[in-house]
């Protein structure tokens, strides 16, 4: 019997965490002229926990927030910009200066398109979240986005 409520107990803990997802991320995209588009990824962030910047100075704590595209014919300009619920503070957790939001956050990306048959843009993004207790794995979230003929 105590093996059997273990086993039960085990399981609901790994199905608990399993169903754990603090961020939801949403993409849009906006025509800035003919070759160039900004890329816009929105994550909706549950109260308590927080995503990491792109631009972290150091390799030694979170993973930041990065985005690779898939397609060929296209190239990022520059660096993501930047909006939300922005923090600079000491990271008790990983004992350094970070980057980090909260609640909201938007990250914009410039592209430019040097294809002219190219209709969508597609690739993943990366992302690390963390509460004040613990971080989850690392996460990939894939994206494909229609470019707009506005």
């Amino acid at each position: 019997m105590r093996v059997a409520l273990l086993f039960i107990f085990s399981f609901a803990i790994n199905f608990a965490f399993a169903q754990l997802e603090p961020v939801q991320w949403t993409f849009d995209v906006e025509k800035v002229n003919e070759q160039e588009y900004d890329i816009i990824f929105t994550a909706k962030i549950d109260k308590g926990w927080s995503v990491y910047s792109p631009h972290l100075e150091s390799d030694e704590g979170p993973i930041p927030t990065t985005f690779e595209f898939y397609n060929n014919d296209l190239k990022a300009v520059g660096k993501a910009r930047e909006e939300g619920n922005r923090k600079e503070t000491f990271d008790e957790m990983f004992g350094m200066n970070l980057i980090k939001f909260s609640g909201k956050a938007r990250f914009t990306q410039r592209i430019r398109v040097n294809a002219t048959n190219s209709n969508t843009v597609s690739g993943h993004l990366t992302y690390m979240t963390c509460d004040d207790e613990s971080c989850l794995p690392p996460e990939d979230v894939n994206f494909e986005i229609a470019l707009s003929d506005d």
